[in-house]
Formats: structure tokens, sequence, C-alpha cells
């Protein structure tokens, strides 16, 4: 047991620091709050410090001195800043420690380190010593992706739960370095351009799928230790593949040894629980206005793309953020100053977050949860926008899940479920997200959404994925859909990847292999996303048949992709083009490679000198039942 006294006076906060974090404009307090390894005259140990503004006394308690809160009082800063510090000789990486706070009324808690880089695994809940050393293999990726720009590049993402994407044979979850290369092997193989990850941060509750954090700066311990999370991202640059992690700072649980009420008050959330509770999950809500929780969330966001080389951020619930009344019903909700019903202070802190992040990260994008109209959400905040880089679109996802779980027998009628999303396609810079929150809870498999016999089924999904690739905007992709995943997602099990073993399965997974391929090859799906110039209506009108036809555009290059979403094989369909000669079809979702009946095109069409569509030369086009069929100029 160690017994050597704290040291007072070492510390790595400077008067700018406090400054800086008192007025909410310290990004970087990793680096100087938390517990650091170190040495002070030639003694090893490590320094404490945490902020506990309205504590009467703190100290660091752990595995070294027998949990004894009298062992290692720590002392507060003479600057009134509410931090709290000492060097404690002797205690280095592994050792475990908690705060002993008690409160100004006398109460005595015990609490995390909010700045914590580890936790013991759960059920543990205590902080752990640790040093974030690493040997980096990454360096031409992150030199490239400072070159790359994100809005012109292929994003297609896969959605990963890191606890049921594999498991072992044994049925537990695999380590973080177990799942490094067997996930990039995949994604790689699938073609996927980014791995967007559940959060990883630690949480107390498995089954929130790490969606309510407790610690804001440490990967959870149930898959390894912080280096051993760094491999899995190490490994994913290694082969090209870039890693968005899912990052939640509109809220966070009530856990006694976690950040409610940290030092006996409401230090990181609102007191009033109208705008400190939040009514759905009954968990604590962020007090944004607060300028050192700014100064902790935004510290956490960079930490992450500092520290552990993420490319990108997904900011989940942003919706529940901008709205005071956001779940509440009339009276249980406080206006704004200026009686209405926007989040001021959020809308401020997210801003804030944005700048720091496009200023300090380069190369690094942000992407908003975000469900409501709000207008400008990815655009940047000089121009009055939000500032994210991207937003889900969910208006897209709803739309299209609707129409295509109808019978196509009652699809004319809800003809403009899929034509109206490009009515505002380019009003933000959108993905198209396939998320694990449409495949749960009853709502059921992508596949099993799908209506008809088995073969519609099938057919109905690749057409689905089809559309979701062929139309403007980034994609996401949820585990399991890219092979036709039957059951619901469940967190406690890994995905059915024996279905691989049913060619109707295997089918699906080679079409989305060859739509990310030709999704990444053909700038025309990619490099115009998000500008109207890079698509073009042929026919959006011809609902009777339930067909749509569109061009996709990149400078001379273009593509023509016809979707037919109904079980009847239209023949001689005739199409205008803008260019004449030959065509050829790149992808059909029907072929029998899919597991589709092999209805097509033989590869090629010649257009003839039939106006149509506003052309003057057009393609007479045999279009499978629930097929798309993607075509592109020979000349």
């Amino acid at each position: 047991m160690n017994t050597q006294p704290v040291v007072h006076g070492p510390s790595l906060l400077s008067g700018q620091d406090v400054s800086l974090f008192r007025r909410g404009q310290h990004f970087r307090l990793y680096r100087c709050l938390g517990a650091h390894p170190m040495a002070v005259d030639s003694r090893p140990g490590t320094l404490f410090a945490v902020w506990a503004p309205n504590a009467s006394s703190v100290a660091v308690v752990g595995d070294f001195n027998g949990w004894n809160p009298e062992s290692h009082p720590l002392a507060p800063r003479w600057d009134s800043s509410g931090i709290w510090e000492g060097f404690v000789p002797g205690v280095g990486p592994g050792a475990l420690y908690k705060y002993a706070v008690t409160d100004s009324k006398g109460a005595a808690l015990l609490k995390i380190d909010p700045f914590a880089f580890r936790f013991e695994p759960p059920p543990g809940t205590a902080s752990v010593v640790w040093s974030l050393d690493f040997d980096w293999h990454d360096d031409d990726w992150m030199a490239r992706r400072f070159e790359t720009d994100p809005y012109r590049s292929p994003l297609a993402a896969y959605e990963v739960h890191p606890g049921s994407w594999q498991r072992a044979d044994d049925g537990r979850p695999l380590d973080w370095r177990e799942l490094a290369d067997r996930l990039a092997d995949h994604v790689d193989d699938c073609g996927f351009s980014h791995v967007e990850l559940l959060p990883v941060m630690e949480h107390p509750f498995y089954a929130s799928w790490g969606y309510q954090v407790l610690g804001y700066f440490a990967p959870t311990a149930r898959h390894g230790g912080p280096q051993d999370f760094m491999h899995v991202v190490d490994r994913l640059h290694a082969r090209g593949i870039g890693v968005i992690l899912d990052w939640v700072p509109a809220h966070f649980p009530s856990d006694e040894h976690g950040l409610a009420r940290y030092d006996g008050t409401c230090l990181y959330e609102h007191a009033d629980p109208r705008r400190g509770v939040h009514p759905d999950w009954d968990t604590c809500i962020f007090n944004h206005g607060r300028h050192e929780v700014r100064s902790f969330l935004v510290s956490s966001a960079l930490f992450w793309l500092d520290r552990y080389h993420a490319d990108g951020l997904r900011c989940d619930a942003v919706a529940s953020m901008l709205y005071l009344d956001y779940s509440r019903p009339d009276g249980k909700w406080l206006p704004n100053p200026y009686g209405g019903r926007e989040n001021l202070d959020a809308i401020d802190f997210l801003r804030e977050l944005n700048r720091a992040v496009y200023r300090d990260e380069p190369g690094t994008f942000t992407v908003a949860e975000e469900s409501t109209a709000w207008p400008g959400v990815s655009r940047p905040v000089h121009l009055g926008g939000l500032g994210f880089g991207f937003k889900w679109n969910m208006g897209w996802m709803n739309d299209t899940l609707d129409y295509l779980s109808r019978d196509p027998v009652h699809r004319r009628w809800h003809h403009d479920r899929l034509t109206f999303g490009l009515t505002y396609a380019w009003s933000e810079n959108f993905i198209l997200p396939l998320s694990h929150d449409e495949v749960v809870h009853g709502k059921r498999s992508l596949l099993e959404k799908m209506p008809g016999d088995d073969w519609q089924k099938f057919a109905n999904l690749r057409l689905l994925l089809g559309w979701q690739y062929c139309h403007p905007g980034a994609k996401l992709l949820f585990m399991g859909g890219e092979f036709g995943q039957r059951s619901e997602w469940n967190h406690d099990s890994a995905l059915d990847w024996h279905l691989l073993e049913h060619e109707p399965h295997r089918g699906v997974l080679r079409w989305v292999r060859d739509l990310n391929r030709l999704y990444r090859d053909e700038p025309a799906l990619h490099s115009s996303d998000h500008e109207p110039d890079g698509f073009r209506w042929v026919d959006c009108h011809d609902a009777d048949n339930s067909v749509l036809a569109f061009l996709r555009l990149a400078g001379d290059r273009c593509l023509l992709v016809v979707a037919n979403f109904t079980p009847v094989p239209r023949r001689r369909y005739r199409i205008g083009v803008p260019s004449p000669g030959r065509w050829r079809e790149l992808l059909n979702s029907d072929a029998t490679e899919y597991g589709g009946s092999g209805k097509g095109n033989l590869g090629v069409v010649e257009t003839n000198p039939v106006p149509s569509h506003g052309h003057d030369q057009s393609l007479e086009l045999s279009l499978p039942p629930l097929g798309i069929i993607v075509l592109r100029p020979e000349s």
C-alpha cells in the first residue's frame, strides 16, 4: 500500500489554462485535468486534478491506499477555479482510483474521474491511471485525410456495434484486437469507405448500446484497453478505411458514481428538471450554457480526433438539444429569454463545437443526427448554420422505408414518397441512413420489412439498397444489412453470419460489393452528391407503373438510373437520354449472381432517334421486376 503523502504544488494547469477553462474556451482539457503519470523531483507518481468547485474537500482514493479518504487529500487551487490538485508518489499506470468528494453539507460522495483515460471493466466502476502512448502506423492516412474533400469523395459508412457484430466461439464479445482485422477484412471486402462505430466510450448500461456515456475520454473496457482500441483504428486506416465515432453531447446517465451532482450540486447538468432531466431516457441533460461544461465537451470531441485519430464524429440526439420542449408537454418546459422553444445555449455550444473541430482538427468532419427541419444544420457558422459537415436525412429514410414496405400494388398511390426527397436533397449535406434504429424494437430487419414472398423480399431489399446508392447523398448501412439479416438486431448476440451459407444472402452481399465499387469508381455518383447539378430527373411522373428514371452527372460523365418498383417486368420501356449511341448496363439488381431472375438488357442498348422526355434520342429498355439498373454511354 502506498503511504507517501500527497505533494502539493506541481500542476499541469497554467493561469491561462484556468482562464480559458472558466471562459468555456479550453478545448484540450485532457492534457491538464484527470490523472497523469509523471515524475516530480525524480519521484514517479501520478498528478491528479479534478474540478469540484462546491466541494468542501476532495481526496483521491484507490487500491494504492485501501480506498481511505484520509490518506491522500487534494488541495484547492489558489485561484478559485474550483480545481483540486495533488501529486501522489508511487502511483502509476494500472492503479484503480476514484475521488472521495465531501459536499458543502458534509455528505460523502465517491466519484469517477470525468477525465479518466481508462476504467475497470464493468460491473466495476473505478477509474484507472493510464498513459496513452501508442506507436501509430497511419502517417500516410493522416496526411491523405488532410488533403481529401469529404464532400466530393465517396462516403459509404458501415455502422457497427462492436459487441454484437461477431462473437467468439464461446459467445463472449470480441476484444478490440480480435475485432480489428476481422472487421477490416470484411469492410475492405465489401468496399465501404468508413466504419461508423456506435459509441465506444465507457458506459455503465450495456443495453444503452453506448449512448449513455460516463467516460467521455475512455473507450469501454469491455473490449480491452485504450491501446487496444487504438489498434483497431490503426488497422482500419492501414486498409484505407476511415473511422467515424458516435459521440453523445446531449445527456448522460444519473448513476451515483458518475457526473450527476458531481460535487453535491448540479455541476454538469441543469438543476431545474424541466431542463436538466431527459423525459424519454431519464438521463441528465448537460448544461450547455455553463462555460466549464462547454470546455469539457469540446475537449472530449477533439480528444477522439486527436489522440485516437478518429476521422469524424456523429453527434447523437441533436434534435433533443435544439428544442427546449423536446418530448415535453405544455407546462413542463421553460422557454428561452425571448419566449421561444429554441435552446439558445445548446445552439451556441454546437456552433462552438464545430468551429473548434474544423479549425483545430483539419481533415475531420462532424455529422448531426437531427430529425427535424431545423435550417442550416450542415451550413457554416459564419453563414448562420450550426456548422456540421453532414446531416442524417431522416426524412429520406422514413419515406423510403414506408414506400418499400408497402405491397407493390399500392405503391402507385404513394409515388411522392420517393420523389419528395429530391425537392430538398441539397438543402443540407445529407447522409442517407439505414441505421441500427430501424432494425430494433419490433421494427423488423430490412429484409423482413419488405413485402411479398421470399423472392420478392430479397428483390425489394436489393432495390432498396440500389436506390440508396444511386440517390444523391452519402450512404450509411447498419451491419447485417449487407447480407440480408433476417432477425432484428440483438445487442446480446452476434449477427446471423451462417445465413451466408445460403445463396440469396450471398447474392445480397455481392450486390453491396458491386454498389460500393460503382459508387467509388464513378464520379457521377459521389462528386456532386451535395450539389443539384449532379442530378437530373428523366421521368418522375410514371406513378401508374411505379417507375422512376434520373441521370447522375459529373462533368462529362453521365449515368442513367431506372428503377421499377413493381414485380411486373416492363419490356420496351422508352426512356429519353441526352446522347446517342450505345449505353452499357453497368449494374442490374435482378442479375442471377445477385439472386434475381436474370431479366435485363443483355449488357448493351442502342439509342433510337425517337424523342422522349425532352431528349432527341431514347432507349427501349427491359426493366426487371422489383429491379434497378444503371447504364452509362460508351462514348
